[in-house]
């Protein structure tokens, strides 16, 4: 960010682009976190959890790490997988290479849990982004998505996915 005295102030175009945007970052995780509720009794932020958790190798992650890729502090973590654990989703263990770690690791009820509730959640992500754009929108999303995380996050560990579907960076 630029250290000016008199600030950048945004011209219209930009300021619609950004209402626009801060109205999508407002308004779509509640919609898709309701029809994650009403669907698979999940928030959206227990069913970013288990996803993480089911595409990660063996289903385990180190819960600092965990928490990075969900995007929420260690607390809330930590209390969001006592939940999930009462449930029978998931379980803490130990780090097996380092006891000082914990590791969040998906069971086979919360493997379950995911696989039932993905395909409503993709059908609310079509229905809510994909099926809006015109096909050439989704590569531009894809492009600007990508951009500002690299701005927002510029160590981010969130994945980056070119066309074809491979993880890149």
């Amino acid at each position: 960010m630029a250290d000016e005295k008199e600030p950048r102030w945004l011209d219209k175009g930009e300021q619609a682009a950004w209402l626009a945007l801060a109205g999508m970052m407002i308004k779509l995780p509640g919609a898709l976190d309701a029809q994650l509720q009403r669907d698979s009794g999940l928030s959206l932020f227990e069913y970013f959890v288990l996803s993480n958790l089911s595409m990660s190798e063996g289903r385990t992650t180190r819960m600092s790490e965990l928490a990075y890729l969900v995007n929420g502090s260690q607390s809330r973590l930590s209390n969001v997988v006592k939940r999930l654990e009462e449930r029978g989703l998931v379980r803490r263990e130990p780090s097996p290479e380092n006891g000082r770690h914990i590791n969040a690791i998906l069971t086979d009820e919360g493997f379950e849990a995911v696989r039932q509730a993905a395909p409503g959640h993709v059908a609310a992500v079509r229905h809510y982004i994909f099926d809006a754009l015109a096909p050439g929108q989704v590569a531009q999303l894809h492009q600007i998505g990508d951009r500002i995380v690299e701005r927002a996050d510029p160590l981010s560990m969130f994945p980056r996915i070119d066309r074809s579907g491979r993880v890149i960076g």
